[in-house]
């Protein structure tokens, strides 16, 4: 069995010879690429935020094997869903890395191998367009993430990371999200700057607190908030904020907004 695209065509591209053109124009070409060990990458419709993704991409290496972690918006699943399918994209099929899946299941309650959640979801998908552009050889572990306690944040952050640890390869964390949702470009880059302020930091203590007391409509709270905490224990020393921008740059409407973020983590 194949995952099937649930957002081409509306998304982005499903014809393989535009969604190429799209790519080549949103992605800058770089030279200058770093080794990152996570990125934040906005998950919108590619008119809207492919242009915050593709900086953000072309500014690092992209090995062979990615996690892709972004929020479930569909309810349907597990709270922490892994994949357990190859891929079958408008560019080519993308192989699920099916040790790292194999581990994460056997070693953690709080990880299910679960397709449901992922049947519908687009965060993660919007993604892999992007990977393959750069690797021809890619290989993903998808997981859908819902809410969760801090603990558990932390908790499923620990496992990861032993799993990562246990891989012995080059492996690179994308978390997807979009910010804040239907407020004022005024308003939304407030609540998103407090937000980022913390992910900076690599302080995802600070990040979980302060979008849930605030409010602040960051729908890949959680999924950022493993990542920061996987990758800390990895060795992360320091982030750095790519693009920040909202979708009034192109609808024109900025009363109300969704924010895009994109971020490299080193």
């Amino acid at each position: 069995m194949l995952r099937q695209p649930a957002v081409a065509h509306r998304f982005y591209e499903g014809d393989p010879t535009k969604l190429r053109q799209d790519l080549s124009r949103l992605i800058p070409d770089r030279s200058d690429k770093i080794e990152a060990k996570a990125i934040l990458s906005p998950h919108a419709g590619y008119v809207y935020s492919g242009g915050v993704a593709g900086e953000t991409f072309a500014r690092i290496r992209i090995p062979e094997t990615v996690v892709l972690l972004g929020p479930n918006h569909h309810g349907q699943g597990r709270p922490l869903a892994v994949g357990t399918q190859d891929w079958d994209m408008p560019l080519g099929q993308v192989p699920l890395a099916r040790d790292l899946a194999e581990a994460l299941v056997k070693n953690s309650p709080l990880f299910a191998a679960d397709d449901t959640a992922h049947c519908n979801e687009h965060s993660l998908e919007v993604q892999v367009p992007f990977l393959q552009y750069f690797q021809k050889e890619l290989q993903v572990l998808p997981i859908s993430v819902s809410q969760l306690s801090w603990q558990q944040c932390c908790q499923a952050a620990q496992k990861l990371a032993q799993a990562l640890r246990s891989a012995n390869r080059s492996v690179l964390l994308v978390a997807s999200t979009d910010m804040t949702h239907y407020l004022s470009r005024t308003q939304a880059s407030k609540q998103d700057h407090l937000a980022l302020d913390h992910i900076l930091q690599l302080d995802a203590a600070g990040l979980y607190e302060t979008v849930l007391s605030r409010q602040i409509s960051m729908c890949g709270v959680i999924p950022t908030t493993i990542t920061l905490l996987t990758v800390v224990e990895l060795g992360a020393k320091q982030a750095e904020l790519v693009q920040y921008t909202d979708s009034g740059e192109v609808s024109g409407d900025t009363e109300q907004v969704v924010g895009y973020a994109g971020v490299v983590i080193l």
